[in-house]
């Protein structure tokens, strides 16, 4: 009986400081939620902040691009979601899309073109990493990447910007995405990817280069901001 009198006691005691713990966890846990949604967007529509007059390059149409998969995440995956066809008469046509989500979770990402053109059947090849000097002196660096399907020889370069940071790999982007979280931030995301068909990748790679500068050019500071933190 005596042992059964100071176990109880003591169990009580284990069970009250474990419960403690677990409180305590569980509170730790609530108050590192992400709940400052960041938007550098708002409810500007970007079919409105990009003009369809870009240097030499004219809107043309919508449809012809590489575009993300239509699987179950793409509705809450993308907030907008611009795709147009740029001609110029002699210049090659730039083909541009630009994915905005309102909030990256850590959960959902903007998804980058390694997984979406393998995806359409596509072998990528010769990646790297392209300087662009933007109107104002910034730079911006573009990744770039050959696609090559049966019929199609693509050249691309593209960026991400998510929140304040422009990660340039999947665990850039993914580490950007955490470092904002653990701050209670949930940072908005911007993906752009420019694109022209051509095999000649030194000549895709200049047209491309051009139509940015053009591009950054046309927009306001604000756009330009969203389009690359860095820009001026």
């Amino acid at each position: 009986m005596t042992t059964d009198r100071a176990d109880g006691p003591l169990l009580t005691r284990r069970q009250a400081v474990l419960g403690a713990a677990f409180l305590g966890t569980a509170g730790l846990a609530a108050a590192r939620v992400p709940r400052h949604r960041i938007d550098l967007l708002g409810d500007r529509k970007l079919d409105k902040l990009i003009p369809t007059a870009i240097g030499p390059w004219r809107f043309y149409s919508k449809s012809g691009l590489v575009v993300p998969p239509a699987d179950q995440l793409k509705d809450a995956l993308y907030s907008q979601l611009l795709t147009r066809v740029y001609l110029a008469p002699d210049a090659l046509p730039i083909m541009l899309l630009i994915a905005q989500s309102g909030g990256q979770t850590g959960v959902l990402q903007v998804h980058r073109p390694e997984y979406c053109y393998p995806a359409g059947g596509f072998t990528l090849s010769d990646k790297g990493v392209l300087p662009v000097t933007l109107p104002g002196g910034s730079t911006l660096e573009a990744v770039t990447i050959s696609a090559h399907a049966d019929d199609r020889n693509e050249q691309l370069m593209y960026w991400t910007r998510v929140g304040d940071d422009m990660p340039l790999t999947w665990a850039q982007q993914r580490w950007s995405v955490a470092r904002a979280n653990i701050k209670g931030d949930v940072p908005d995301a911007v993906l752009v990817r420019v694109s022209t068909l051509t095999p000649d990748r030194e000549a895709g790679m200049a047209a491309m280069t051009q139509f940015v500068r053009d591009m950054f050019a046309s927009v306001p500071s604000d756009v330009r901001r969203m389009l690359d933190i860095d820009a001026r």
